[in-house]
């Protein structure tokens, strides 16, 4: 035999001959065995996805629909989330803003335009044909044989629209709040035409010598009127109403706009000369044309937050109304007693800053100080009146009024006007060096 070639060992070749068929004998089992498993795997999978599909369809058909309409009545974030994931893409919620904001703004206006009247200023005005006459009448050359002409009668007069604005119903039996400078004239007679054209005659009941509200009123019954808002709680940014008799014939306009600034302080004139400074107005973007004085600015509630009275002159969407807040006391001073009840306590000051304070070198950054004014007849304490009896002098400082600091935020006429004739309020003054405590009783301004 060669030397390469090697004997086997037959024993050896039939054993393993043996292990290999063992093996491929297990290996056959093991096969069917994992095909067992496989289909039965298979058919699980069918089972359970098929019962969990049909969960799940009767889930978002009922359940799911269930919760999402309990969702979508939410407000907030969770409204919010449920759309944009409710294939609302994120870029339509400013068109759904939009709409839910114009939604709004016609609701308040449908509530509150029912309640704003025009208010229309009348008055005798000379004929221009009575203006006239023969210019030769007096010549005694026209008159050769003494002849005199008829004494000439006075000129004839006829009623005329010479102005209009605007007012709001607060009361079924025809209260109605205007602007002073609507109806300050004496000699002229006023009407009022309703949003539904019925037209009343109307009589002025109060002129507010210190803001420019008047109230009017009518002789009706069941009128249409406007509920009072808040004008504290506004906000610079929030939306308004302003409605109004713009230029004196369209009548009830609507223009929309914004909160542009609170607490302005504005010098305001009337057209004739008269100027007056206003306080605390509200200064909004909504277009206040002539003719919109003493029309209410509504909040997107349809409340009356402000009372249109004036804008700017030389500027584009620059008006301003006064608070409400500060017309609620003067509308129920004249409904209960007839006429404008108001406490004062008899002051001429200055708000202390602290530029004020740097200037004059005041031990103090806060407070009013009791000052003169520039004309002799601007006394620093009116005689007679609830400071001078209490004894405070020109140059005390009040620093505060029932424990609350007077800022330009808390103005020292704000906090008394707040206040009723007869009540009795705390002072902390600042006197000759040293702080005292001084009660007042507040009277009636005359």
């Amino acid at each position: 035999m060669s030397d390469n070639l090697i004997e086997q060992d037959p024993d050896l070749i039939i054993k393993k001959t043996d292990d290999d068929m063992i093996i491929k004998t297990e290996k056959k089992k093991i096969d069917r065995l994992k095909m067992s498993i496989i289909v039965i795997c298979v058919f699980i999978s069918a089972f359970v996805g098929g019962v969990s599909g049909f969960l799940a369809s009767e889930l978002s058909t009922e359940g799911i629909k269930s919760m999402l309409s309990k969702l979508e009545n939410r407000k907030g974030p969770m409204k919010e989330l449920l759309h944009s994931s409710n294939g609302i893409a994120n870029e339509d919620l400013p068109k759904i803003s939009v709409i839910e904001e114009e939604s709004a703004v016609i609701d308040a206006v449908e509530k509150s335009s029912p309640a704003v009247v025009s208010v229309i200023v009348t008055k005798d005005v000379p004929k221009l044909n009575s203006y006239f006459s023969d210019p030769f009448a007096s010549d005694p050359f026209f008159s050769p044989f003494g002849f005199k002409s008829a004494p000439k009668s006075a000129p004839e007069t006829e009623k005329r629209e010479v102005g209009g604005g605007t007012g709001f119903i607060l009361s079924e039996d025809g209260y109605i709040v205007t602007n002073r400078h609507v109806v300050d004239d004496d000699k002229a007679d006023y009407s009022v035409i309703t949003n539904d054209g019925d037209r009343y005659d109307a009589v002025v009941l109060a002129r507010d010598t210190v803001l420019d509200i008047a109230v009017i009123k009518i002789e009706a019954r069941n009128l249409a009127t406007i509920k009072l808002g808040d004008s504290d709680k506004l906000k610079a940014g929030q939306t308004v109403i302003a409605i109004g008799n713009s230029l004196g014939e369209f009548r009830n306009t609507v223009s929309k706009g914004i909160i542009s600034g609170l607490k302005r302080s504005i010098s305001a004139g009337n057209g004739r000369g008269q100027s007056e400074i206003l306080e605390e107005v509200i200064q909004t973007d909504a277009a206040i044309n002539p003719g919109n004085s003493g029309g209410p600015i509504v909040d997107l509630k349809g409340n009356v937050v402000g009372v249109n009275v004036a804008m700017a002159q030389g500027a584009e969407n620059i008006g301003f109304a006064i608070p409400i807040n500060n017309v609620k006391r003067i509308y129920q001073s004249v409904k209960s007693t007839g006429r404008i009840i108001r406490p004062y306590i008899g002051v001429r000051y200055m708000v202390i800053n602290k530029d004020l304070q740097e200037v004059n070198s005041l031990k103090f950054d806060y407070g009013a100080i009791i000052v003169r004014g520039d004309r002799p007849s601007d006394l620093a304490i009116v005689p007679g009146s609830p400071a001078d009896k209490a004894g405070l002098s020109e140059g005390d400082i009040i620093l505060e009024i029932n424990g609350e600091k007077i800022k330009k935020e808390t103005d020292l006429s704000r906090m008394v006007r707040n206040k009723n004739v007869g009540d009795e309020i705390t002072l902390n003054v600042w006197s000759k060096n040293s702080e005292k405590i001084i009660k007042v009783k507040l009277e009636e301004a005359k």
